[in-house]
């Protein structure tokens, strides 16, 4: 089981807009120092100031965490987000995706989750599976350049952790199967898929599905600088018109005398755990979570589930959220809890604190799906108020279980739904954050940034061998101590590390400015105070 694993910005993109959040840099930034560097003292450099252990004393701020993970998902099936439509050239969909991007930067965004494989195709160059049709309007296509090293490039320079998303199952959006590529995977091995109410799914409950879609993911994270693999609420498809799905011949193969629907949860939780374990394989650093559907079971069905009245994951999808919680075959949850406070049926503040009471003492982090596509709504009245979704997180905060929050999707980010993304920024997200730690995917603090230096408007530092980017912290008044930088209240920049001797800042406002650095999982030295002239 997982233990626990007014200014401002930018390095790589030159100076950008107030108050957006960095906080990694290009790959050639280097690998992570010595855990202890820290306290190696360094020329030229004032008293260090703890970021860790002493800061544990401190009495903290709940308005301004200084770790939360705040992420936007940017969904290509069906081009929801990204690209806009089919057959665009790759200069205007690079044009959309910094626009995109550029929105939630503005927002102190922090992480993406970009959906880079929607049905069994790719938005990547892959000898596994086709290009996507989401790109060119034609499976197979190929679209002239590879998408994936722009995306998370981009996601990099503005400091965003880059989370790649997968379908485990959907093998296409229609099933005609003569209308995919003879080299997709569902012609090769026509024994894998299953045809049910007009969409092609791969069977769970067969081996060498499992083996396929590790391998796919595998494949990504052994090529491309990913953050993090994550998998969305599809596993079994959704009740729809009541079509049995036809697993019949493999469940009397492989069901072993189990009820078929613990078989059909048995297939996923193996595939969770695979992937788990191999995604930590190729790559210790990269994270692995799932965000399933808001319900796991209703108190109705078992005493343990919530007490809400809606669809049951575990039995309609076969999707045991609480299973991988407990086995710690996932790095965090991301349940999508897309009502509103007080909706009888599935009301948030029952089942926010029951996902919190979950990964209580579990090490697998909490993250909330919320539904910013939902704003405005006509059907639901309390959807109509905006501030609707900033009391989502007010409540949150009453629950420290609760280590950041998700917004389907990124197209609302832009057109900002009743003001609603406005009160989140000014009421939640007024400074930027660090990302919360995982410490069991290892890293390491780099060594703490010397001859800090403020001179004029420009705050300037040697970098740090093995960082990723620094932290930067103003204190305007009183004691520049561990306590200063304990929460995000001095907190004014998260910059992604340059390439070059030193590291630059343009600063405004009086007071001490302290630079700290992080490795990629934001793993912390000691602040330096800066030397004044």
């Amino acid at each position: 089981m997982r233990t626990g694993r007014p200014l401002l910005a930018a390095a790589a993109l030159s100076v950008l807009t107030l108050g957006a959040a960095y906080t990694f840099g290009p790959r050639d930034a280097g690998a992570s120092g010595p855990g202890n560097a820290q306290d190696a003292p360094a020329a030229g450099t004032a008293a260090a100031v703890e970021t860790t252990a002493a800061a544990a004393q401190c009495r903290t701020d709940a308005r301004h965490p200084k770790r939360q993970l705040r992420g936007v998902w940017i969904a290509t099936v069906n081009n929801i987000d990204w690209p806009a439509r089919t057959g665009q050239s790759a200069a205007r969909q690079k044009a959309d995706y910094v626009k995109l991007l550029d929105a939630a930067a503005e927002r102190r965004i922090n992480a993406v989750f970009v959906q880079v494989r929607p049905a069994s195709d790719a938005f990547y160059r892959s000898s596994l599976e086709p290009w996507s049709k989401f790109l060119t309007g034609t499976v197979g296509k190929d679209p002239g350049w590879d998408p994936l090293p722009f995306l998370i490039a981009e996601a990099h320079k503005r400091g965003m952790e880059f989370h790649a998303w997968f379908n485990p199952y959907r093998a296409a959006y229609d099933d005609d199967v003569r209308s995919l590529p003879a080299s997709h995977p569902a012609r090769v091995h026509p024994d894998w898929v299953v045809k049910h109410e007009g969409r092609l799914y791969y069977n769970p409950g067969l081996p060498a599905v499992r083996d396929h879609v590790t391998a796919v993911i595998k494949d990504v994270v052994s090529r491309y600088d990913v953050d993090g693999v994550h998998f969305d609420d599809y596993f079994y498809p959704y009740p729809g018109r009541g079509t049995a799905f036809k697993d019949g011949a493999a469940y009397a193969r492989y069901g072993g005398g189990a009820t078929l629907a613990d078989w059909r949860r048995s297939n996923v939780n193996k595939l969770v755990a695979q992937v788990d374990r191999v995604v930590h394989a190729t790559k210790k650093h990269v994270k692995f979570g799932i965000s399933p559907f808001g319900i796991w079971r209703n108190a109705s069905n078992d005493p343990a589930g919530s007490a809400t009245s809606g669809m049951s994951a575990y039995d309609a999808i076969y999707a045991d959220a609480r299973h991988w919680i407990r086995k710690g075959t996932v790095d965090y949850v991301m349940p999508q809890l897309y009502w509103p406070r007080g909706f009888r049926v599935a009301d948030y503040d029952v089942l926010m604190p029951w996902w919190a009471e979950q990964v209580e003492g579990t090490g697998v982090h909490l993250y909330i799906g919320q539904a910013l596509y939902r704003v405005g709504a006509a059907d639901t009245p309390a959807w109509k108020r905006p501030g609707e979704l900033s009391s989502h997180l007010t409540r949150n905060r009453r629950h420290p279980q609760v280590q950041g929050d998700v917004y389907f999707s990124a197209k609302q980010i832009r057109s900002n739904p009743l003001g609603a993304m406005d009160r989140v920024e000014k009421t939640h997200y007024s400074r930027p954050a660090l990302m919360p730690l995982m410490p069991d995917l290892g890293g390491g603090a780099p060594a703490r940034p010397a001859d800090v230096r403020l001179q004029g408007a420009a705050l300037s530092w040697k970098s740090s061998p093995g960082a990723r980017a620094y932290a930067v912290y103003r204190v305007a008044s009183g004691a520049a101590d561990a306590c200063a930088v304990a929460d995000a209240r001095n907190l004014v920049a998260v910059v992604p590390a340059s390439s070059g001797a030193r590291q630059k800042l343009p600063v405004s406002g009086g007071g001490t400015y302290l630079v700290s650095a992080l490795d990629r999982l934001h793993n912390e030295s000691a602040a330096t105070p800066a030397l004044l002239p």
